[in-house]
């Protein structure tokens, strides 16, 4: 791979899942890598410690974004990403996912006309109540370079008339980061003793969607149908601060006295307690990925899904109620017969190469001044994780 200056690649990020998805892409890059945080995940429990522990180089900081509105995350995040790539000008501009973090990148990248890359580009859910889908729909526009995750994805891209020389079919970068933070057999063992949970005879469950936590119906429903799966094993809930807040706010705090409730988890042990849950339910648009990758069934609680991927044998989504219990029963159910099942397949998210693939461009892109050729190669699927 053709060295690239110190630097040379600004890769704009503002949340956890973005860390964890450009972690192997940051390593891959080296010197040449940027990271440059905009805050919008702002305190050391949801990004902090995340840096340390998945060793990446210490970000540029950006300021006042973190805890505001949506406009005034973007504008902050725009403003000041333009006057330090006018200062300091990289020589392409990577994004991840549809945060307001990458539509600022993207935006500032597309005003000081510089390269950009989206990874993991063509998600949709075409639901228009989501920020998210109306952030990524942006992206995808903007973007030089579009990293499909899966063939569906890309054929999202072509059907909105996006040219196919600007689509590379590169895999999910969440695979490598699962199987290289996955800790191993006695790492994980160590982490269920103090929740007195043993091997597939628990429930793992995160909330934090607006969806799911603004509307107090919605959240007392969540809750009330996790307290009584409760009954039958223990639910283990990592409590988001947000989410804390919001129950507080609502008088819903007596509705976690059923459940196991922990701090923030870092990426290696929340992915410790997913390979062993019996099921997981979750809002998170990540863990419906992690989830192919570890062979474990999920309840996704959501009104719509941009990973209609997972939803072929690893997931279901339901709306929060009495969906949700139903739904949870009848696969945990299902018992062992149904993890095997999906501990045998291969992720439909790719074959945890997706960030060498997309060094690989970046630095054909930003060695020659040229946009990459479209390889049109569908990225093999994962292999399963050994037990």
């Amino acid at each position: 791979m053709t060295a690239l200056p110190p630097r040379s690649i600004a890769l704009v990020l503002g949340t956890r899942p973005e860390l964890v998805k450009l972690t192997e892409l940051s390593r891959l890059l080296g010197p040449a890598a940027r990271l440059v945080h905009t805050g919008q995940h702002f305190d050391e429990d949801m990004s902090g410690r995340f840096l340390t522990e998945l060793g990446l180089p210490e970000p540029t900081y950006l300021t006042g974004i973190g805890g505001r509105p949506r406009a005034v995350q973007i504008s902050a995040a725009l403003a000041q990403l333009d006057d330090l790539f006018t200062r300091d000008r990289p020589r392409a501009v990577v994004v991840q996912g549809d945060t307001n973090a990458a539509l600022a990148g993207a935006l500032a990248a597309n005003a000081r006309d510089l390269p950009l890359f989206h990874v993991e580009a063509g998600l949709r859910s075409h639901d228009r109540a989501m920020p998210e889908e109306h952030n990524r729909v942006l992206i995808d526009r903007l973007a030089d370079v579009l990293c499909a995750a899966t063939p569906a994805n890309r054929e999202n891209l072509l059907a909105e008339g996006v040219p196919a020389d600007r689509v590379e079919l590169t895999g999910n970068t969440v695979v490598e980061a699962v199987c290289a933070h996955l800790p191993g057999a006695r790492e994980r063992e160590a982490l269920l003793a103090p929740l007195a949970v043993a091997p597939d005879g628990y429930v793992l469950a995160t909330v934090h969607r607006p969806e799911n936590t603004d509307d107090p119906a919605a959240l007392r429903a969540v809750l009330g149908e996790l307290a009584a799966l409760a009954r039958t094993l223990p639910v283990v809930l990592p409590l988001h601060p947000r989410t804390r807040a919001r129950i507080e706010a609502a008088g819903l705090t007596e509705a976690l006295d059923a459940l196991v409730v922990t701090s923030p988890l870092g990426y290696a042990e929340f992915l410790g307690l997913a390979r062993h849950a019996a099921l997981l339910v979750s809002d998170s648009g990540g863990v419906q990925e992690e989830t192919t990758v570890l062979g474990r069934p999920l309840v996704v609680v959501r009104n719509s899904t941009e990973r209609p991927e997972a939803m072929a044998d690893f997931a279901v989504l339901v709306r929060p109620g009495a969906e949700l219990g139903a739904a949870a029963r009848e696969l945990l159910g299902q018992g062992a017969a149904l993890r095997d099942r999906l501990a045998a397949l291969p992720s439909p998210f790719g074959d945890g190469h997706a960030s060498r693939r997309i060094a690989a461009l970046l630095t054909r892109t930003a060695a020659s001044g040229t946009g990459p050729a479209a390889s049109g190669t569908v990225p093999p699927a994962a292999r399963p994780l050994a037990a």
